[in-house]
């Protein structure tokens, strides 16, 4: 994936999942963290497709995947973490 193209894909609840990819949506990385933190905040994932909105409540989503990774992470983070069954 190109370095200044963001991807980011929604698995839900009922095991589907959506994937989109998006152009750097902030300057820098600290304005990435703040918009993450108001996503967050929002509890809800607006998004530009196609020239319509998509508007995905978290009550349907299981997790979300995004990459590539920010550098700059809330403290809260779990760093270095391998996913495994």
């Amino acid at each position: 994936m190109d370095m200044s193209k963001r991807g980011l894909t929604v698995h839900f609840c009922d095991g589907g999942k959506l994937s989109i990819e998006f152009p750097a949506q902030t300057p820098n990385e600290m304005a990435a963290l703040l918009k993450l933190e108001e996503v967050l905040k929002q509890r809800q994932i607006i998004a530009t497709v196609d020239g319509a909105v998509l508007v995905i409540p978290f009550d349907n989503i299981k997790y979300i995947q995004a990459s590539p990774a920010p550098s700059r992470l809330p403290g809260y983070a779990i760093l270095g973490a391998a996913v495994s069954d």
